[in-house]
């Protein structure tokens, strides 16, 4: 992997509990384009040979977000521990996010396994060698929204040896193979049947969030959203897989939420303190 781009700090008068760095261009053969990351690092991240690694899809929205700011608060409150956070940002996001090896009804998703080898097999091995990450932490996560977070589940459930836990905000759950209107039933969304052919995996964790306004589509008339549907219907899949529920798989459901970015700013303190708070 080629860094092309210079890394840039961002900065500010006041002391900062957290730095900023942006490279520009990371080269990724897999998907045969440059890639920008963000990464923020704690003030004390030199003093540690192994923190947690927490990877964001869409990693442009972080500033929006407001991240950087959520970031700094729950540090001043001693609420959450060191970790490394590393924002992707998305090129074709409408190919590159998906299930791997399985796109949709419409062919969208076609790209999912080169992300997920990007990921797995180049971006992290690269950081692991320029910051004290480790690639084996039991509190490693993947997160992401929307389609984001459709990808994210589905990289960490193929490999929860590099990311034990993982979040979606607004997951794309609905992913299917059947269209709508042409025979489609519930048995057609592609994750939800990934996982209940799957094994369970050890030691993985699940924390899901969705908004009461996440849309207005009930195709089952069922009085419930189905962004709401779907995300409880793959929690289901887990806990029957054997994942404890409120533990393991953990439900944050944001009142008139909505599929955008401030609900998900709004929900990502909890995700933190629930994945990286200082008793884990």
């Amino acid at each position: 992997m080629e860094r092309k781009n210079k890394l840039q700090h961002s900065s500010t008068n006041t002391p900062s509990a957290w730095t900023l760095c942006s490279f520009e261009g990371i080269e990724s053969k897999d998907l045969a384009r440059e890639v920008k990351l963000d990464v923020f690092l704690p003030s004390n991240f030199s003093d540690y040979e192994a923190l947690p690694l927490l990877l964001l899809n869409d990693g442009q929205d972080s500033e929006n977000l407001g991240l950087k700011e959520t970031l700094e608060l729950l540090w001043a409150e001693n609420a959450i521990q060191p970790f490394v956070v590393v924002g992707v940002y998305c090129g074709e996001r409408i190919q590159e996010y998906g299930v791997a090896n399985h796109p949709d009804f419409k062919g969208r998703g076609s790209r999912a396994e080169a992300y997920t080898h990007f990921l797995v097999k180049q971006l992290i091995p690269w950081l692991s060698s320029q910051y004290p990450v480790s690639l084996h932490h039991s509190l490693n996560a993947i997160a992401g929204y929307s389609l984001g977070g459709l990808s994210a589940v589905d990289i960490a459930w193929n490999h929860p040896h590099v990311f034990p836990r993982v979040a979606a905000f607004s997951g794309a759950f609905w992913w299917r193979k059947v269209e709508i209107g042409k025979g489609y039933t519930d048995a057609d969304r592609i994750l939800h049947a990934r996982i209940r052919s799957g094994k369970f995996q050890p030691g993985m964790k699940f924390w899901f969030q969705a908004g009461t306004h996440d849309e207005t589509a009930d195709r089952n008339n069922n009085g419930i959203i189905d962004a709401i549907d779907d995300t409880l219907d793959l929690m289901s899949e887990l806990i029957v897989k054997g994942y404890k529920p409120y533990y393991e798989v953990v439900y944050h459901e944001v009142e008139k939420g909505r599929h955008d970015v401030p609900t998900w700013g709004k929900a990502m303190p909890h995700f933190l303190r629930w994945a990286f708070g200082v008793n884990k």
